[in-house]
C-alpha cells in the first residue's frame, strides 16, 4: 500500500502515513465517548446525601468502574465517598453520645439509693 500524499510505501492496515501525516484509510475508535459519564459515580454521589452507607456502595463501585474503563466521573464518585465516609463518621460520634448519655440519665434514674 502507498500514501496518496507522498508516495511512500505504507504497512497494511496503516490509516495515517508515518511520513506526511495523511489519512490513507478508515480511523476505527474502540474507546468510550468522552461525554459517557459513568451512570454509578453519579448515583453514588446523590445517595450520599440521603443514605450514606448506600452512596458509599455506589460511590466505591462507581470509582472502580470509572478508574477500570476511563470514563469521566471518577471525582464525582470519589466526592461521594468523601461526603458518606463524613456523614457516617458524624453519624457515629453523636449516636454514641447518645447512648452513653441514655445509659447515665437511666443508671441515675433507677440506681437504688445507697447510703
Amino acid at each position: 500500500m502507498f500514501c496518496k500524499n507522498c508516495g511512500k510505501e505504507l504497512a497494511d492496515g496503516c490509516a495515517i502515513c508515518p511520513y506526511c501525516g495523511t489519512q490513507v484509510g478508515d480511523i476505527e475508535y474502540s474507546g468510550k465517548k468522552n461525554d459517557e459519564l459513568c451512570t454509578m459515580a453519579l448515583v453514588g454521589f446523590i445517595l450520599s446525601f440521603f443514605m450514606s452507607v448506600a452512596g458509599l456502595v455506589c460511590s466505591i463501585i462507581g470509582y472502580k468502574k470509572c478508574r477500570n474503563e476511563g470514563l469521566p466521573g471518577k471525582s464525582l464518585a470519589l466526592a461521594g465517598i468523601i461526603i458518606s465516609a463524613v456523614e457516617l463518621g458524624v453519624t457515629l460520634i453523636f449516636g454514641g453520645i447518645g447512648v452513653i448519655l441514655f445509659c447515665t440519665q437511666f443508671f441515675w434514674l433507677y440506681m437504688p439509693i445507697m447510703y
